[in-house]
């Protein structure tokens, strides 16, 4: 089959597209192959749509938001195909991550909650080609966390003779799937570990008036200098210390935290910018590395693979390198992981295996009662493609 992968991640930077071509019948035998992935850019409209969908949008902004992101992921679609040279006729069907406005998880006293928008029939009706989305919710039904979703993917496509390999994504929200050697038994071990870019992100745009919207090269940060006391105040949120199954989002670590902060702090001058955003860096790492110590080390870790925006990132990189010492934290595609187009696979993939019928969740990783067949079917112009 071929298919087209989409991921519009908590980073809000834009849409990644993978053409992908996946081969097997089954997930012991899958196999894919990227034949085309990009990246397109939200811009300062759209993003802004998008931030203020999430923090204060009427029913009316939402649902013209959800048609809004269905004709731009419909887009996407029809570049990376023009940009590969293929027909959308010969596309067998896209894999629609959509984007999460709000994503509540399960508690003790409620069920979860989660939204991703970005219309489906829009994405079928402009390409012709037949769209699974809405892939969390299932998960969420079932008492799971609805996230990570992408830990059956890990497993099948990045699992590595011989060593148990953490796969860290760090992009707005970080999470981490720990893999298991490959035909080694026990199923994969992931949650999101707290903030990943969307905290540093913030405080960038806040600092420079939204001149800038995130941190490059980690430049900002390194000139700064970590603020101890605002670093440990912040490393006392809960969600820090609860024990996985765990999913946050922006919700709980985006813009509004990030302002929060700032009313209190009253940030001066570029020092006290820079002193933020150096913190907020600290914090991102601390995190990170503190969720290896106390789930990941202990159940046997050989090396790490960093993929997302925080990975281009050197000043955080060097931190987490420091922090997980002597654990190697290795190049993605040294490790033949193409850390741009990841995610964008991981849809393709996870739409291979809803039209196939096979559970793509992991309960161990979710908190869900069983596996469950994930997404909902939108048909295209032509026959399904697993008939």
């Amino acid at each position: 089959m071929r298919i087209i992968g989409l991921m519009s991640g908590t980073s809000l930077d834009g849409i990644d597209a993978a053409l992908v071509e996946v081969e097997g019948t089954g997930e012991h035998d899958v196999s894919a192959r990227v034949l085309r992935s990009i990246t397109v850019d939200y811009g300062a409209a759209r993003r802004e749509a998008i931030h203020a969908a999430i923090v204060a949008g009427s029913a009316e902004a939402l649902c013209g938001l959800h048609a809004d992101l269905g004709e731009w992921l419909a887009e996407a679609v029809l570049r990376v195909c023009e940009e590969a040279g293929v027909d959308p006729e010969t596309v067998d069907a896209v894999g629609s991550h959509g984007q999460t406005v709000w994503h509540r998880p399960p508690s003790a006293e409620m069920r979860g909650a989660t939204l991703q928008l970005g219309d489906a029939a829009t994405i079928a009706e402009r390409t012709g080609i037949a769209v699974v989305s809405d892939f969390r919710t299932r998960d969420v039904a079932a008492g799971g966390q609805g996230a990570p979703l992408v830990a059956w993917v890990d497993r099948v496509l990045f699992a590595a003779e011989g060593k148990r390999r953490a796969l860290q994504n760090i992009g707005g929200i970080a999470n981490v799937t720990l893999v298991p050697p490959r035909g080694g038994g026990g199923p994969a071990f992931a949650f999101d570990t707290g903030p990943g870019n969307a905290l540093i992100d913030a405080a960038v745009e806040l600092a420079t008036g939204g001149r800038a919207t995130f941190d490059r090269d980690g430049r900002l940060a390194a000139r700064g200098e970590v603020d101890p006391a605002l670093l440990a105040d912040l490393l006392r949120h809960p969600y820090f210390a609860a024990e996985p199954p765990k999913s946050t989002g922006r919700e709980e670590f985006g813009r509004p935290f990030v302002a929060r902060m700032v009313d209190v702090l009253r940030p001066e001058g570029d020092g006290d910018w820079l002193e933020l955003v150096s913190t907020l860096t600290e914090l991102t790492a601390r995190t990170i590395a503190d969720a290896y110590h106390r789930w990941l080390v202990p159940r046997g870790v050989d090396e790490v693979v960093v993929t997302g925006g925080g990975a281009r990132n050197p000043t955080l990189m060097g931190r987490i390198r420091a922090l997980l010492d002597p654990l190697p934290v290795v190049d993605a595609r040294a490790a033949g992981i193409d850390a741009d187009a990841k995610e964008a696979v991981a849809f393709a993939l996870l739409a291979w295996a809803h039209l196939r019928g096979i559970p793509a969740n992991v309960p161990e990783a979710t908190g869900a009662a069983g596996p469950r067949v994930l997404g909902s079917y939108t048909p295209g112009a032509g026959r399904r493609p697993d008939s």
